[in-house]
Order: C-alpha cells, then sequence, then structure tokens
C-alpha cells in the first residue's frame, strides 16, 4: 500500500475481502484461542461457525490435526515450516471435514491468520476419479476374459470360421482350421481382402453376395474355389454388427462334404421310398399321380407303376371326387393334412380302411401333393372286436326293444344312423358344409334340413 500499488482499504471492507477470498478464515492468538471466525457466505455447508469463538483451536481438530499445528508452530517460530498445512475439523464429534490452511502472522502479539479452502469437492472429486479407475480396470479385466474365452473357442472348434468386414471386406479373424482350409496361416490372411483368397471374385461383388445370401434364412452356401489350396469351398455366411460395425460370419466347408451328405440323405430317402411299410404317392395339383411307391402297389393290388401313373387319385378313393376336393382344399389351405380315415379301392373292387397324411410342396412352379398311405384295416378290425359296449344312440335303440314295433325300432335306428354319417362328414370335411353334402350325395338343402332335425345346425360354433 505505501509503494502506492494497492489502494487504502476501509477495515469493513478488508473483512468482506478475507471471508469472501477462503471459505473458513480463523484469527488465532498466540495462546491458540480463535478470536474471529469468518465464514465464505457463499459457502453454504459450513453455516456461521460462531460458536467457534473463543475456543481453542485444539478443541475443534482430530488428535492428529492437534499434533501438526503444534508442531507446524513451533517450526514457524524457528522459520524453517511451510506456510501451507492441512488441517481436519470435527464439529459436534461425528462431523469432519479437511481444510488446508495458509498461515499468516498478523499484529504485533503474533497472532496468526488462518486462510482456509475446503478439500471436500477435491476429495469428492479425487473419489470419483479412484471409482472410474476400479471401473475402467473391471471393465479391463472383463474384456480380457471375453477375448480368451472368444480365442480359445476359435482355436478348438473344429468348423472353420471366418470373420469379415463389411465395410473393408477384408478378413479380421479366422480360426486355424479355416487357415488350412485356404492354404495359408493365419497372420498371412488376417487383414486380407477376403475375394482376394477366392479365385474370380472382385471385392464389391463378393461382398455383396455374402451378404444378400447372409439376409435370406434358407439361401444356399457361396460355392467358390481358395486361391492358395485350390480347393472348392462352400461359404455360409451371418451377418451381425458389433460397435457399430457389420461384420460377416463366415463357416467354411469342403464342396464334398456337402456331397457327401446329400448323398447319403437321397440314398436314405430313396430306400425308405422303395421298402417303407407306408404307400407314398406324388401327384399333381389336380390329383393326377405322378409317381408310387411299391406299397401303395400292393395296397391298391396294381400290376406295376404305369397301371396306376396318369390316373387321378378318385379312381381309388371310396368317395371319388368327393375324397380328392376334401384332401386338396385342406391340404392347399393349411398345407399338411393328418391322419384322414377313408377306403380305397382297389383294382378288383375291393376296398381297404386306410389313413392319409398329406403335404402340400408350392415352392416350385409346380405344386406337388405327397401322400402318405397307411394299412388302418387292421386297427379298424380290433376297433369293431373291441368296440362291444354301445354308444348312446345304440342304447337309446336297444331299449326300444319289447316296448315299441320293429316298424317303431327300424325307424329310430334309421335316425340314429343318419345322424352318425352326417356327424361323421362334417367332421371329415372339417365342418365344410358343402363338401359334406356331395360327400353323403345330398343337396344343400336337404343338409340343412336334416341338420335342423337332429340338432346340428350349430354344430362348431357355426
Amino acid at each position: 500500500m505505501s509503494s502506492g500499488k494497492l489502494p487504502v482499504i476501509a477495515p469493513d471492507l478488508v473483512t468482506e475481502i478475507l471471508a469472501t477470498a477462503a471459505d473458513i478464515t480463523l484469527l488465532v492468538a498466540p495462546s491458540l484461542r480463535i478470536v474471529s471466525v469468518l465464514a465464505n457466505p457463499t459457502h453454504r455447508s459450513f453455516g456461521l461457525l460462531t460458536d467457534w469463538e473463543g475456543q481453542n483451536l485444539a478443541d475443534i481438530l482430530t488428535e492428529d490435526s492437534r499434533r501438526k499445528i503444534l508442531a507446524r508452530l513451533e517450526d514457524s517460530q524457528a522459520g524453517r515450516s511451510s506456510a501451507i498445512i492441512e488441517l481436519n475439523h470435527v464439529a459436534h464429534q461425528d462431523w469432519e471435514f479437511p481444510i488446508q490452511y495458509t498461515l499468516h502472522r498478523v499484529g504485533q502479539d503474533g497472532s496468526i491468520l488462518m486462510l482456509g479452502r475446503d478439500l471436500r469437492p477435491l476429495a469428492e472429486v479425487q473419489q470419483q476419479l479412484v471409482a472410474a479407475q476400479l471401473a475402467l480396470e473391471r471393465d479391463y479385466e472383463a474384456q480380457r476374459e471375453l477375448d480368451t474365452r472368444y480365442r480359445v473357442l476359435l482355436e478348438v472348434t473344429r468348423d472353420p470360421v471366418i470373420l469379415i468386414s463389411m465395410a473393408s471386406g477384408r478378413i479380421t479373424d479366422l480360426n486355424p482350421a479355416a487357415a488350412l482350409l485356404l492354404g495359408g496361416t493365419r497372420a498371412e490372411l488376417v487383414g486380407s481382402a477376403v475375394a482376394q483368397e477366392f479365385d474370380g471374385r472382385r471385392r464389391g461383388e463378393f461382398i455383396e453376395a455374402l451378404a444378400n445370401v447372409a439376409t435370406v434364412d434358407t439361401a444356399t452356401p457361396v460355392e467358390v474355389t481358395a486361391r492358395r489350396s485350390q480347393r472348392r469351398v462352400l461359404v455360409s455366411p451371418r451377418l451381425f454388427r458389433a460397435a457399430g460395425e457389420r461384420l460377416l460370419l463366415c463357416v467354411v466347408d469342403p464342396a464334398d462334404k456337402r456331397t457327401l451328405a446329400v448323398d447319403d440323405l437321397a440314398e436314405n430317402l430313396q430306400r425308405l421310398y422303395h421298402e417303407g411299410a407306408d404307400g407314398i404317392v406324388f401327384a399333381d395339383a389336380d390329383g393326377v399321380i405322378r409317381a408310387a411307391n411299391e406299397a401303395f402297389l400292393n395296397l391298391t393290388d396294381a400290376s406295376g407303376i404305369a397301371a396306376v401313373r396318369g390316373r387321378s387319385l378318385a379312381d381309388y378313393l371310396v368317395r371319388g371326387q368327393v375324397d380328392l376336393r376334401v384332401l386338396l382344399d385342406n391340404v392347399r389351405r393349411t398345407g399338411q393334412l393328418r391322419l384322414y380315415a377313408t377306403r380305397l379301392t382297389t383294382d378288383f373292387s375291393g376296398q381297404i380302411a386306410v389313413e392319409l397324411s398329406a403335404s402340400w410342396l408350392n415352392d416350385r412352379p409346380n405344386p406337388v401333393l405327397v401322400l402318405v398311405v397307411r394299412d388302418a384295416s387292421r386297427a379298424d378290425a380290433l376297433r369293431r372286436a373291441g368296440g362291444t359296449t354301445p354308444d348312446e344312440g345304440t342304447r337309446s335303440v336297444m331299449e326300444l326293444v319289447g316296448s315299441s314295433t320293429l316298424k317303431d325300432i327300424v325307424a329310430e335306428t334309421t335316425d340314429v344312423i343318419e345322424k352318425m354319417c352326417i356327424e361323421t362328414a362334417l367332421e371329415l370335411t372339417r365342418n365344410n358344409r358343402v363338401a359334406a353334402a356331395d360327400m353323403l350325395g345330398l343337396s344343400r338343402q336337404s343338409l340343412y334340413v336334416k341338420l335342423r332335425k337332429y340338432g346340428l345346425l350349430n354344430k362348431d360354433g357355426d
């Protein structure tokens, strides 16, 4: 102030400056009695701290801080101490908070002016940094564990696997089985353009082809030739996204492996067709037979395949076109039909009870109807032999004997059989009343009259 660099400051203004320049300002007498306390008015966590005035400085410090301040004051008198010290205050015997003070001797009596800065915000930031560091270390350990699992999985799996970046079209990783199949080492193949590892393939075209195959669940693998090993391989891609990057996971198989598998399956299916116990029939969309196995020829007593090829299935169904239309309508609508009970007529006017299962193969230009025909005559005979317990309709007829004339009993029996036939036709046609009327040889109007008569008009919720 004497040099003119600072203006003369009024005492009350000095007090305000000290209060706002520090978080806590203490004026301590040489006897360590607190003369005055100033708390920063913008630092509301302390309050006014006016109850500190008149107390000994040691009474508001922890045990360690008491020893520290006494030692610092002794060093200060000897002129070998720093003016900065960190002390821990205690309030109400249960609340501690750290303060960093700068010590200044003022006045002729050696009083000490202590300007303090609250260290709690800094401690909180340090704790947050420590917590963040611990979280990073945990994430790093978890990442290392995942990397180890991923690497072990690639090493031990027997299937050749290649990871390809969609953005760059380069191989990002592959396992030893894939490297062996392609004819190189992992170090040579990682980072190389995948299209260059196969003959006659351009990068953009090849990646696009793999992406198109990856988006279709039932697509066939891409067959290519490895440039290094000159082996024909099948690439089955799967598209996924990781950390914002699109990747292709490609399983690579030798082409001859699929050939062996296909040949084995074809051989088994062929033997099942020729040697199976159930009849198998292939027909076109109109029900015209295109092929049939030996079991079906035995069921129909046909002399050979030439005798049945080109004929309609209706020729072998006891209800003719009615059965065929019911079959075709249901199998076209649902794709499959199970356990359709009917009877086959043989070439010598015989009949045999059968159960039909139908499949509709329409994923081709010319759809195919496939029938599996199972002989149900033995099961039907067993049901008739074991079915000695009369049903409700039969019991009601039997109860009429002795109480009604034969004419009345026959009329009642006719009604029971007629109702059973109508219920069976509705069940076989899945409540299709037009088809049921054709099956029974009735007009639609006559069928509706009988439905009302027997209380079947609302059958199946109609």
